[in-house]
């Protein structure tokens, strides 16, 4: 499964690159202005640091204001993927971009017909909101593999994208459906190093090594 980092922070992404463990990025507007800074400029420097997909989002609601959003972001970088709203004018710009070679993340996807739609469209990627899911009372890990179970009939390209991740169990889940990519904060994806035996045998083993009076 993809890890890609759901931020606009450029010390996060930087620290996540240098580990080998970041395949893409994915911005919105709200982590846009929580960074606070320029967002043409911030998306190029995000696509200066990784090599794969970097989701940028239009904010237009109809097809044409999209199309012309879309052709802005798309000259930032090579590796920018255009994000639209899962609405019938998100999807129109979807087919009309992909057609062209664009790479497009359909987002704000919450049922699997939704996500049916988004394939039909030609999406790269369509982003089901889990956490969200969950927050409403439904179960977004049930809603992946609803996904899973009807890309895989009709052997649809486009990935499945689990947003919305909150926590270890949300990315264990979503990889033993076999989730294409999870997008999540840097912080979860840091904390899925961490479990308290590895701690545990840490400590043990350098009081072990303390007590031989060497050194490497």
């Amino acid at each position: 499964m993809k890890f890609f980092a759901d931020t606009a922070e450029i010390a996060d992404i930087k620290e996540l690159a240098a580990t080998g463990l970041l395949d893409g990025v994915t911005t919105n507007p709200s982590l846009i202005m929580k960074s606070g800074r320029d967002f043409m400029e911030v998306t190029k420097e995000i696509c200066s640091i990784v090599s794969g997909p970097v989701s940028a989002e239009v904010v237009a609601l109809d097809h044409e204001g999209m199309m012309r959003e879309a052709e802005v972001l798309r000259k930032i970088a090579d590796n920018v993927c255009i994000k639209v709203p899962l609405t019938l004018e998100g999807l129109k710009t979807c087919k009309a971009l992909t057609s062209d070679g664009s790479m497009v993340n359909v987002t704000l996807c919450f049922s699997a017909n939704q996500a049916l739609l988004a394939a039909k469209a030609g999406a790269t990627f369509v982003s089901p909101f889990v956490g969200r899911h969950d927050d409403n009372g439904f179960d977004g890990m049930q809603l992946i593999g609803d996904i899973r179970l009807i890309y895989d009939n009709y052997d649809f390209r486009t990935e499945i994208l689990v947003a919305s991740v909150r926590h270890g169990i949300h990315v264990l889940e979503a990889a033993k459906i076999g989730a294409d990519v999870m997008t999540a904060p840097p912080a979860v994806i840091k904390g899925l190093v961490k479990h308290v035996l590895t701690d545990k045998g840490i400590e043990g083993f350098l009081a072990d090594w303390a007590k031989t009076g060497q050194k490497i």
